[in-house]
C-alpha cells in the first residue's frame, strides 16, 4: 500500500535521479564551457569544441526543469523556502545558463574576432559561475540554513558564502572541468584531442585535491555529512564505490580507454550526489538554527492524491525523456565535425 510515507520516500529517491542525470548530463555541458579558451588555439577548435555540445546542451537541461517541476509539485513547502533562500545565487545562475545558451548561438553568426572573443568570455563565464553556484547551493544546504518556523530563510545573501559552501563550488568547478575534458576527447580528434591528454590530467588532480579538502571538512566540521552512516552502515558503500571510481579514472586514462574514465567519472559524480542525499535524509532543507523548523521529505510534501497523480505522470514521461535522450546522442555519435550548420 503507498502510505504517504512511502510516497515521499519514492519522490525523495526519484529526486535523486533527476539531479544525478542533470549533473551526468549538463555537467560535461559545462565542463567544457569552462575548458573552452584554455584547450582551443585556433577558431576551428573553438567550433569543434562548441559543437561537441550544441545538438545536447538544451535536451540535457530538460533534466533540470523536470527536477524544478517535481520539486514544486510534490514538495511545496520546500520548493518555496528554496527559492526564497537562495533567490539571488539562483537569478545569478539564470543569467549564467542564458549567457551559455546565447554564446552558443551567437558566437558564428559573425566573422568578427571581437564578436566570437566575447560570445568565448560568455560562454566560459557562463558554465564556470553555473558550475561554482551549484556547488555553493549544496554546500550551504548541508550545513543548514537559519529558518523560522514558517521556512522563511533568516539570513542574508553574503552569509550563505561559508568556506565550505565555497569549496563544495570549487570541487563542483573542478569535477565538472574534469569530467568535459573526457568526454572532449571523445568526441575530438587529431591535436586537439592529444592537448586534452594533459587537460584530463590537470582536471584530475585539482578535482582530488578539492575533494580531498571537501571530505576533510565535511566529516569534522558539517556534522550532518554522515550522521545517517551509523545508522544505516550499508551507506558506506557509496563512498567506497567512489573511490573507486576516481582511482578508476587515471587508470583508464593511461590503459587509453576514455570510456571507461568517462564512465568512472558519471560514477564519481553519482556517488557525489548520493552522498549529498544521505547527509541531509530525510531533510530537504536543514535548519541550523533548530532542527524542528527544518522542512523533510514528510513535513513539506504534497497531498497523498498528488503524489500518485505525480507518479502516473512520471510513468508516462520519464520513458519520453528517456527514449529522447537516447536517440539524440545515439544520432549524434561520433566525432564531431564542423559544416554548414554548425555553431
Amino acid at each position: 500500500m503507498l502510505t504517504p510515507e512511502i510516497l515521499s520516500l519514492i519522490w525523495f529517491a526519484l529526486l535523486i535521479v533527476l539531479l544525478a542525470g542533470y549533473a551526468i548530463l549538463d555537467g560535461f555541458d559545462l565542463g567544457v564551457g569552462i575548458l573552452h579558451p584554455f584547450v582551443a588555439k585556433t577558431d576551428t577548435e573553438r567550433r569543434l569544441i562548441m559543437n561537441s555540445i550544441g545538438p545536447l546542451w538544451d535536451g540535457n537541461e530538460v533534466w533540470l526543469v523536470t527536477f524544478g517541476g517535481a520539486l514544486f509539485a510534490m514538495f511545496p513547502n520546500a520548493y518555496a523556502s528554496i527559492f526564497s533562500a537562495f533567490y539571488l545565487p539562483f537569478v545569478f545562475l539564470l543569467f549564467a545558463l542564458i549567457f551559455r545558451a546565447v554564446s552558443l548561438e551567437f558566437r558564428s553568426k559573425r566573422v568578427s574576432p571581437f564578436w566570437r572573443t566575447s560570445w568565448d568570455i560568455g560562454f566560459f563565464a557562463g558554465s564556470a559561475l553555473a558550475a561554482f553556484l551549484y556547488g555553493v547551493a549544496i554546500g550551504r544546504v548541508m550545513q543548514g540554513l537559519e529558518l523560522s518556523e514558517l521556512g522563511d530563510y533568516q539570513g542574508t545573501f553574503f552569509e550563505m558564502l561559508t568556506g565550505f559552501a565555497i569549496s563544495v563550488g570549487v570541487l563542483s568547478v573542478a569535477l565538472l572541468a574534469m569530467h568535459g575534458s573526457i568526454y572532449l576527447y571523445l568526441k575530438t580528434e587529431g591535436e586537439l584531442q592529444q592537448r586534452l591528454i594533459g587537460w584530463m590530467k590537470g582536471t584530475y588532480y585539482f578535482y582530488v585535491v578539492s575533494f580531498v579538502i571537501v571530505t576533510i571538512w565535511s566529516v569534522f566540521f558539517v556534522s550532518t555529512s554522515i550522521r545517517n552512516f551509523g545508522d544505516v552502515p550499508l551507506l558506506w558503500l557509496i563512498p567506497a564505490l567512489n573511490l573507486l571510481a576516481i582511482w578508476n579514472i587515471p587508470r583508464a586514462i593511461k590503459q587509453q580507454k576514455p570510456f571507461y574514465a568517462f564512465m568512472s567519472s558519471c560514477g564519481t559524480i553519482t556517488a557525489l550526489i548520493l552522498l549529498f542525499s544521505a547527509a541531509i535524509f530525510p531533510d530537504l532543507l536543514p535548519a541550523s538554527n533548530n532542527p524542528e523548523y527544518s522542512i523533510n521529505i514528510f513535513n513539506g510534501a504534497s497531498s497523498q492524491l498528488t503524489q500518485k497523480i505525480g507518479l502516473i505522470i512520471v510513468a508516462i514521461g520519464m520513458p519520453m525523456v528517456l527514449s529522447y535522450t537516447i536517440v539524440i546522442y545515439w544520432t549524434f555519435r561520433g566525432k564531431v565535425e564542423l559544416d554548414d550548420h554548425s555553431y
